[in-house]
């Protein structure tokens, strides 16, 4: 959605100087912001979540020394949202001359069209502002990428209009001179051919940039970030070294910590088309932890962070469409649902080459893993011996096209139940949804653990515990 300035900013030249603005560099503005947002408590990084004490002091320390910065780490690790947040630390609006080719400050114009608008117009020079989401500039670096894309290269047109080929106003500017007072962001830099990154290198250090044969003494003021994955970084491509000179700070990135992290960033970007509780996120979170230690998998690539996400929409589709099936007025996801999992998501998994034929074993013996982890930790201290007892005499009945209210029917009235509900959010709903959810937890966890058995039918759409 496009920014409208504030109608109170100054509109020409003149009227910028009497204002008493001053011209910053892009790193200075995003120092002072930075460290502005650091002495008032205030979070420079709002959605980046689970760097908080490894990524982001290594990023700040970076842009606060004024370094262009390479963020190095496995897919799904959120470089790309945390190159994006650097952005929010820019001035909310800057100034520049209106109608210029490049984001020119008024008081530092650097082409030539600009510099002579400049002379003619002195104090009467037009002024337009830009707001901060307009001078982020991203691309993803793809091997055909061309010097001109990135550089710029001699306007035919141009040419012939009449203007030599020397004239430096037959240029056409390219993405990093046209990020001019900006960032400049280079997604996957190790798969840019070596010939074009080879380009980048007086951009870096001298700041100016070379077209076909003449150089261009522009003094570009732009911050250069990228990201690269380790992978590609020894293999399939390589950053030069000349280039990775230039790059001030090269920061690791990692995935989350923490599994309460994990759950949170699922929590944050997850469209999920039915609820889905809290100890469900957390199994889905709990089983693509176990993916990544898995030595049947390719820890080389890695497994996002996009895969528990796209878990945990699954569960919930999963949900809904067995709400649809059923007749449920309220669709609410139960550990049923986390056997969708395994089938719709393997395609999103590197294994190993000596595990052909056992990827959907392997991710539904992980499953179960995650599954006996979450319930082990949110159930600890409670007594399910009773319930084990009760349901093995009367059988409890679920699966996909059972719905809540059934199952719900058939538990047994013993106190175990009712801690499990408080623990698991499900107490004090007449919904029965949040029951059944809980009940299928605890009855999952008793027979991982060898306290029930489990019959399921040939088509697997129901399920009886006892």
């Amino acid at each position: 959605m496009p920014f409208t300035a504030p109608s109170d900013l100054p509109r020409t030249l003149g009227a910028l100087r009497a204002s008493g603005h001053e011209r910053k560099g892009v790193k200075t503005e995003i120092r002072d912001n930075l460290l502005a947002a650091l002495r008032e408590g205030r979070d420079p990084w709002p959605g980046i979540v689970g760097f908080e004490a490894t990524v982001l002091p290594q990023l700040e320390r970076a842009l606060i020394a004024g370094h262009d910065v390479v963020l190095l780490g496995e897919r799904g690790q959120g470089k790309t949202r945390l190159l994006r947040s650097i952005g929010n630390l820019l001035d909310e609006w800057t100034p520049v001359i209106e109608g210029a080719e490049l984001g020119e400050h008024p008081y530092e114009p650097i082409t030539p069209e600009s510099i002579r608008r400049a002379a003619e117009q002195g104090d009467d020079l037009p002024v337009a502002w830009v707001h901060r989401s307009e001078r982020y500039t991203e691309k993803l670096a793809t091997p055909d990428t061309a010097v001109a894309d990135l550089i710029g290269d001699v306007d035919p047109v141009k040419v012939a209009e009449g203007r030599s080929l020397g004239d430096p106003e037959t240029i056409h500017f390219g993405l990093v001179p046209r990020a001019h007072r900006g960032i400049v962001a280079i997604n996957e830099l190790p798969d840019l051919a070596e010939r074009i990154q080879v380009a980048l290198l007086n951009v870096m250090e001298e700041r100016d940039i070379q077209v076909r044969g003449y150089t261009l003494r522009l003094p570009l003021d732009v911050l250069l970030v990228a990201s690269a994955n380790p992978e590609d970084y020894t293999n399939r491509g390589r950053i030069i070294t000349p280039l990775k000179d230039r790059f001030g700070a090269e920061v690791r990135t990692h995935y989350p910590l923490e599994v309460s992290d994990e759950v949170d960033l699922v929590v944050q970007e997850a469209h999920l088309a039915a609820e889905v509780p809290r100890h469900l996120i957390e199994v889905v979170a709990r089983f693509t932890r176990h993916l990544r230690e898995s030595s049947a998998v390719d820890q080389g690539s890695g497994v996002s962070a996009r895969f528990a996400v796209a878990a945990a929409e699954t569960v919930a589709a999963a949900a809904l469409r067995r709400a649809a099936l059923t007749g449920e007025a309220r669709a609410y996801s139960r550990p049923v649902d986390l056997e969708a999992v395994p089938a719709v998501l393997r395609g999103k998994i590197e294994f190993e080459s000596g595990e052909e034929g056992r990827e959907e074993e392997i991710l539904e013996h992980l499953l179960r893993r995650a599954t006996a982890d979450t319930a082990r930790f949110a159930l600890r201290g409670v007594d399910l011996s009773e319930l084990a007892d009760e349901v093995a005499t009367r059988r409890v009945r679920t699966g996909e096209r059972v719905p809540a209210a059934e199952v719900v029917a058939k538990l047994p009235t013993v106190d175990a139940l009712t801690e499990v509900a408080r623990r698991l959010g499900a107490e004090g709903t007449e919904d029965p949804g949040p029951m059944a959810s809980a009940a299928e937890l605890a009855l999952e966890y008793l027979f991982l653990t060898r306290k029930l058995a489990k019959d399921e039918t040939d088509d697997g759409d129901t399920v009886e515990y006892g």
